[in-house]
């Protein structure tokens, strides 16, 4: 057998090349200043990763997020529930800073998160990490999987060059993909395939913090035990915290810790997992069992 094939790295697209170059800058820069605001293990064992205290968002007048309180700790998992239009997706924006609060305050490892600019917000945003619903949306469908996944390890300088390709091949083999898929682009995967390629994606920095914002709707319902059984996986890493965003309980309460039920815009609920599903004590959270058993007995 002759050597293995060693694979190309990335070439960055001519519109994308700039901001390649300036991002790499900042990176370069931040390390010679010291070490970032938030490294790891900055944030005490009994403190909250994450706090979230009277988070509002308005939209065109009407308020979407009507003061949304909770904390997460390191290694947890949390669930946000509610119905379509509940707010569950703006609350996941509206933590990571992806869109501005009129109200409130969010806390990542006892800072001031909305106050954050320049260094300090890249080195927080850096450790909190998103996937969306649709894959189809959020990956560059010019860009193969292995520049998608090597992109963000490139701009952060976060492997060397001769390190790059063991990263990804590591990144697959996390999200139960193969290296077949290396040079594919969006197009030409599955939708599973997609969610995980996105998946992997969000874990390449190594967060200290993943969003799953409906990461199981987009796919086929045979996909979905899977994707939440790989999640299931995620969930035991002690250094990485979930908030994992559904409209579906049945994956939820196996996932979380702790559920957190929004209507309205509104916590209306927030319990241990186990207590919530057993006795769960507003009419909205008994809605959403109701449907989470209905589902289930219609798979049947």
């Amino acid at each position: 057998m002759g050597a293995p094939r060693r694979l190309p790295l990335p070439q960055p697209l001519p519109a994308r090349a700039r901001r390649l170059r300036e991002a790499r800058a900042r990176a370069d820069r931040d390390r010679r200043q010291g070490p970032g605001l938030f490294p790891s293990g900055g944030c005490s064992v009994n403190a909250p990763l994450l706090q979230v205290e009277d988070l509002c968002v308005h939209r065109g007048g009407v308020r979407v997020l009507d003061r949304v309180s909770f904390a997460l700790g390191a290694g947890e998992t949390l669930g946000i529930v509610g119905a379509s239009g509940s707010g569950k997706s703006t609350l996941a924006r509206a933590v990571l800073r992806l869109l501005e609060p009129a109200d409130g305050r969010v806390r990542w490892r006892g800072r001031d998160f909305l106050a954050l600019s320049g260094r300090e917000l890249r080195a927080a945003r850096r450790e909190m990490q998103i996937v969306f619903q649709d894959p189809a949306t959020s990956l560059d469908p010019r860009m193969t999987v292995f520049s998608i996944l090597s992109e963000p390890l490139v701009v952060h300088r976060l492997e060397r060059r001769h390190a790059l390709e063991e990263r990804i091949l590591a990144l697959l083999r996390e999200v139960d993909l193969g290296p077949e898929i290396l040079h594919r682009h969006p197009h030409e995967l599955s939708g599973g395939q997609a969610q995980r390629v996105a998946l992997a994606r969000a874990l390449a920095p190594s967060p200290a913090l993943l969003v799953a914002d409906e990461a199981l709707s987009a796919v086929d319902v045979s996909i979905q035990a899977q994707m939440a059984n790989l999640l299931g996986k995620l969930r035991h890493s002690a250094s990485l915290a979930c908030l994992f965003i559904s409209h579906d309980l049945r994956f939820t309460a196996v996932l979380c810790d702790r559920i957190a039920v929004l209507s309205r815009g509104a916590i209306v609920e927030l319990a241990e997992a186990a207590s919530l599903v057993r006795a769960p004590r507003h009419d909205v959270t008994r809605a959403l069992i109701a449907a989470a058993r209905g589902s289930e007995v219609q798979r049947r």
